[in-house]
């Protein structure tokens, strides 16, 4: 069953990024199922912290970002979806390479919606999970 209510595609997914957080980091939105979305993110300068691994801090950036376009295309008209809450267990450290997110839906109602992203290393090793409960908004 097709999850989104918003027809899209890859292309407008990633210029939709452009010139905020989402292309400073490098993410790019790499698949768009009937009910998952998936995005990279490198691991280099602008994602690392000083010990030279993978940003904790990064992990939620791709988090969010996923779980907010996601709840985006769960959305009709003039709706618009905020972020409520989100945490993060981070599972594995990551020095180099990409991560690759993977978005899927807990729960998507008319007022609320809950995300599960799980974060994976290049190696296709589970690094980061993360929920994100999102509002929708009229």
């Amino acid at each position: 069953m097709k999850l989104w209510k918003r027809e899209t595609s890859l292309e407008q997914l990633n210029r939709a990024g452009d010139g905020c957080m989402v292309s400073h980091v490098g993410i790019e939105f790499t698949q768009l199922g009937e009910d998952f979305l998936e995005a990279t993110m490198p691991v280099d300068s602008r994602t690392r912290q000083p010990f030279g691994l993978l940003h904790g801090g990064a992990s939620v950036v791709l988090a969010e970002s996923m779980g907010s376009m996601a709840g985006y295309l769960c959305s009709e008209g003039e709706q618009k979806v905020v972020g409520l809450e989100i945490n993060a267990n981070h599972l594995r450290a990551v020095f180099d390479g990409q991560v690759r997110g993977v978005c899927r839906a807990l729960h998507v109602g008319r007022r609320h919606q809950v995300w599960q992203i799980e974060i994976f290393d290049p190696r296709d090793r589970l690094c980061c999970t993360s929920r994100l409960t999102t509002a929708v908004i009229d």
